[in-house]
């Protein structure tokens, strides 16, 4: 009998993060503090959310830290380690980085799921890390009720040539560099057992070479999208930038079988929170609500959101001078 991993978890990939509204009021009160003695210059911190921390070190290097992990997003342990190693790493080359060394973060019910499993799941991070060059040495594991898993990555950047999510200036087109449905895909294996290649596929895909296309064509701005989906990522860039973003909906490609899914109603609450929490700040008039579903559907490992254009990757909107009255989010 095939043990479904994504039965013993309550939600699934970063659809299981905390809402990004309650989130902010938790960290409100660690922003702002005085740099600690020590080495190192903090270049990004958490005052605008962005993907990872950077700090510079004496010499013109800057060390890129990050980590993610969570519940089980598809039932096969191999693809699961898999993804959530390409979505840890993925924080690096958001911020124009290159990852250097990562180490494991592993919440097992080792009374519940067997420990075979648990090395399938270790055995796909690694394999992940192997392909974008990143050693992996060690990490931690915790006995847990629900299995997690995931990675705390740190590489190194030019600090001169970061990418950021606050450098976003009027004028500026908007790339996306992956499909969105990721989300509604594996809600609709998590409730079926149907299994979707081509949402493994671009889960597993790393953001490597869109971020060395980035620096390569000068961009300083961009994010990835991920729990928080498009909506809700480009709406943190756009406050973080002092600018509105224009987003084009029928410029968003999306992955076979995602409409479908979406009409089936296989949407997680994690998506239909990122609407609820973006919609004070966007104009959407005359927009459907199924299309805003999709474009706030909580994706995992998704693609980098640039504020630049990409070769080979659609153009979906452009940053345009701030709204008076706060809207940063215009979708037509």
């Amino acid at each position: 009998m095939t043990t479904r991993l994504t039965q013993y978890a309550h939600g699934g990939g970063c659809a299981c993060k905390i809402p990004p509204g309650e989130l902010e009021a938790v960290v409100a009160g660690l922003i702002g503090e005085s740099a600690p003695d020590g080495p190192g210059e903090l270049l990004v911190g958490l005052d605008d959310g962005d993907d990872a921390a950077v700090v510079r070190l004496a010499g013109g290097t800057a060390v890129v830290a990050t980590a993610d992990f969570f519940t089980p997003v598809v039932d096969d342990p191999y693809d699961w380690g898999r993804v959530a190693a390409a979505n840890a790493l993925s924080d690096v080359y958001a911020m124009g980085g290159t990852p250097v060394v990562a180490v494991n973060l592993l919440a097992w019910p080792r009374d519940v799921l067997p420990m075979d499993l648990a090395a399938e799941v270790l055995r796909g991070g690694l394999a992940v890390a192997r392909e974008a060059g990143c050693h992996l040495a060690g990490g931690h594991s915790v006995d847990d009720p629900e299995p997690k898993y995931g990675m705390a990555v740190t590489g190194v950047a030019d600090p001169e040539r970061l990418i950021r999510n606050d450098a976003g200036t009027a004028g500026t087109p908007l790339t996306l560099t992956k499909p969105l449905g990721v989300g509604v895909l594996n809600s609709r294996h998590k409730a079926t057992g149907e299994v979707f290649a081509q949402a493994v596929a671009t889960m597993t895909e790393l953001n490597r070479a869109a971020s060395q296309a980035a620096l390569a064509a000068g961009v300083v701005c961009g994010t990835d999208v991920t729990g928080f989906g498009l909506l809700g990522h480009l709406h943190k860039l756009a406050r973080a930038s002092g600018v509105t973003a224009r987003l084009d909906a029928a410029a968003v490609p999306y992955l076979a079988g995602a409409r479908e899914a979406l009409a089936a109603g296989y949407v997680s609450g994690g998506t239909r929170r990122n609407l609820d929490w973006v919609r004070p700040y966007a104009d959407v008039a005359g927009v459907a609500e199924d299309e805003l579903l999709l474009l706030a559907d909580a994706q995992t490992s998704g693609g980098l959101l640039v504020a630049g254009e990409l070769p080979g990757h659609p153009v979906v909107g452009e940053l345009i001078d701030a709204h008076a009255d706060g809207v940063t989010l215009v979708v037509r």
